[in-house]
């Protein structure tokens, strides 16, 4: 298959490519970074990418950025954050990408645990985690020729506590190569709708 990567340089991104480079092609994208540049909040930027890679048969984002505060110092403009990148930039990855999707390709989306268990200051990453999930089980019965659409829904990466374990105290960590499997169900099997937790 022809996979587009988003996210391709980060750490679950990484270990997506290093599962599956040897099965399928793929096309590595981000901001800065990547065979092609992306910025998943600006809609022209993802057209652009679709027109470069033309045709695909699975898109896998692991990208998306939130803000992390304590509730009472947030305002919308925190909030905004999150759904303007992690949301709204992977929804639009689906709304655009169907144009240039084949018939059957798939839409993996990367959600996280804190939508069903919160942490103290990520009330903007639980909201939109949620919502993520919310839509991908919503589009799924929509969605035209076959196209399919499922998230990942991780917990803390193993490979994430040194900067990430004082937020995640209790929580059991999983290795990357662990998370990027769910990724690899996702695109190479035939479920729709979706969410895939990594616990």
């Amino acid at each position: 298959m022809k996979i587009i990567l988003i996210g391709a340089s980060g750490t679950i991104g990484k270990a997506v490519e290093h599962e599956l480079r040897e099965r399928h092609e793929i096309i590595r994208a981000g901001r800065n970074s990547g065979d092609l540049q992306v910025d998943i909040t600006d809609t022209a930027s993802i057209r652009r990418l679709f027109e470069q890679t033309g045709p695909f048969d699975a898109l896998i984002s692991t990208a998306g950025n939130v803000h992390f505060g304590a509730l009472e110092e947030l305002d919308d403009s925190h909030y905004a954050i999150g759904l303007k990148d992690k949301l709204m930039g992977q929804v639009n990855l689906v709304l655009i990408g169907r144009e240039f999707a084949n018939d059957g390709a798939s839409f993996t989306l990367t959600s996280g645990v804190l939508s069903e268990d919160p942490i103290r200051h990520g009330s903007s990453a639980s909201m939109v985690n949620a919502a993520l999930d919310g839509f991908v089980r919503g589009a799924a019965i929509e969605l035209p020729r076959g196209l399919r659409i499922n998230s990942v829904s991780p917990t803390v990466l193993q490979e994430s506590l040194p900067g990430y374990a004082p937020y995640f105290r209790g929580f059991k960590a999983v290795p990357a190569a662990t998370v990027a499997l769910a990724y690899a169900k996702s695109a190479e099997g035939h479920q729709t709708g979706q969410v895939y937790k990594v616990l």
